[in-house]
């Protein structure tokens, strides 16, 4: 009798998210204002649906990430240190990259394949931009997240050709998690969006 593989009992459960929350130095009003590790957690999950594209679906669970909510003046500093520009960033990325030599055998055996690296979110700088930008704290949390989980999957917007597919997911996950979009499109001839 020919037998069946079943598959793992963790693949019918839901993905689980090993978040590590990190709080730099914020006062206290910065850190009562700040999302609650629910909601933090359940964005970062619906920006790693393994359904959304085939980067996804290569995902190894329980997944890992580091998500450090920090001040101005840190994120000021990484953002000097890390890619050479003045000034604090509402949100930085850092994928996590295997030690060189290490194979994918290598990498599950050590436990790392999960591994998906570090967001630091500047909490004062998404405050000021949500106002700026007319839109409410939470969705503007929601959408950094989003955001920077899709860069520690290798998505990014440097050209036009790259931004259209990383906009779209967004879009589209952000919508699910019942936020409008964080882009709108110009008038003019080129339908060029741009951040709300």
């Amino acid at each position: 009798m020919e037998q069946r593989a079943e598959r793992p009992a963790a693949q019918h459960s839901a993905p689980m998210l090993l978040l590590d929350l990190q709080l730099g130095p914020l006062d206290a009003q910065e850190v009562a204002a700040l999302p609650a590790v629910v909601d933090l957690r359940r964005w970062a999950l619906a920006a790693l649906d393994p359904r959304l594209s085939p980067r996804h679906a290569r995902l190894h669970w329980p997944a890992e990430l580091t998500l450090r909510l920090t001040d101005e003046t840190e994120s000021a500093d990484l953002n000097q240190r890390y890619r050479g520009r003045a000034g604090p960033t509402n949100i930085l990325s850092f994928p996590f990259e295997p030690p060189p030599g290490l194979d994918p055998g290598q990498s599950r055996a050590a436990g790392i394949n999960a591994l998906l690296g570090d967001l630091v979110i500047c909490a004062p700088l998404v405050r000021r931009e949500a106002a700026e930008q007319g839109k409410t704290e939470t969705a503007h949390w929601a959408h950094l997240v989003v955001h920077g989980v899709l860069h520690l999957l290798g998505f990014d917007h440097l050209t036009a050709t790259e931004a259209a597919p990383m906009e779209a997911l967004e879009i589209n996950i952000l919508a699910a998690l019942g936020f409008s979009t964080p882009y709108e499109v110009n008038d003019d001839a080129n339908g060029e969006r741009r951040r709300i």
